[in-house]
């Protein structure tokens, strides 16, 4: 690998993977894309070249990063369409999407066999975060790769080495955790103010000076207000990685109540047919639930 100037090969140009690839471009590094869909391809063509296939676009990057929906995709296309296979010796295999990390290891072992690095690096902050080059990194694997890693890292957001490879999946598990239940929390917050009476604009003001006050009370609270559902992290995505939690529990002997209920209430959101709003439109669920809305002005409608 180049220390100076890597070549880059980025897998999954989706509502991540384009901001993030837009950083990529302003820092500086030279861009092999490729994406299922070719066609989101095409606001980068003349910046970067477009590959064909996954083996294609690998095949002479000195780093390699996968930004895709879940386990069984990063598994089609690292194994099943030859990417790990077509890596050179001394690349670095980057996995920024949100996978089990059981599967991290396994990838790992795959890309060691083959002479390459690896490392594990869900994030965290969404679209705004990918957009701004703030988002949360959250690194497994040796002290070495993950060093290699850094100066892309920096182009994207702020990294934290957690452990070994696997580790960083472990850590965007609990803040999948946090972040589901939290979600839950505020609307539930939210509809209970506002059924009484209350404003929940003022309700969500007053209660951001004080204990209660959060990221997802600041941002989700106003899309729930706003009744802004937008995907920056659809729902199905926060009930995939909900499932992985609870995978992960049950493969640890632990017994997880809040991720369980809050898994519930997301899966009969998806079920009713909300699939692609953000998952801070878990407030819906809610609504649902109760039949009532929550409104913006504490005059909730049924």
């Amino acid at each position: 690998m180049t220390v100076d100037s890597p070549h880059i090969a980025f897998l999954g140009i989706g509502l991540m993977g384009a901001p993030m690839t837009r950083n990529l471009l302003a820092a500086g590094f030279s861009m092999t894309l490729w994406n299922r869909t070719a066609s989101k391809c095409d606001l980068f063509t003349d910046e970067a070249a477009i590959a064909d296939s996954p083996e294609q676009a690998v095949r002479d990057a000195d780093v390699v990063i996968t930004m895709l929906e879940n386990s069984d995709v990063v598994e089609q296309v690292l194994v099943e369409q030859g990417a790990i296979a077509a890596l050179k010796s001394g690349a670095l295999v980057i996995d920024m999407s949100s996978v089990q990390p059981s599967v991290a290891r396994r990838h790992a072992e795959l890309a060691a066999d083959r002479g390459a690095g690896y490392v594990d690096a869900p994030v965290s902050g969404g679209t705004v975060g990918a957009a701004e080059a703030r988002l949360s990194i959250m690194a497994g694997g040796s002290e070495q790769d993950v060093d290699r890693a850094r100066p892309v890292f920096e182009a994207l957001g702020k990294c934290t080495r957690i452990g070994p490879v696997g580790s960083g999946q472990l850590a965007k598990l609990a803040n999948q955790a946090i972040v589901g239940i939290t979600i839950g929390a505020v609307s539930e917050a939210l509809l209970l103010a506002a059924k009484g009476g209350a404003d929940p604009a003022a309700v969500r003001e007053a209660l951001m000076g004080g204990f209660a006050g959060s990221r997802i009370l600041e941002l989700h609270g106003q899309r729930m207000i706003d009744r802004d559902f937008a995907p920056g992290a659809p729902a199905r995505i926060q009930l995939k990685d909900l499932r992985m939690i609870l995978d992960e529990a049950r493969a640890e002997n632990l017994t997880l109540p809040l991720a369980q209920q809050v898994h519930n209430e997301y899966q009969s959101l998806v079920a009713n047919g909300h699939s692609d709003v953000d998952h801070s439109g878990l407030l819906l669920e809610l609504e649902h639930l109760n039949g009532a809305l929550m409104g913006s002005l504490g005059k909730p409608g049924k």
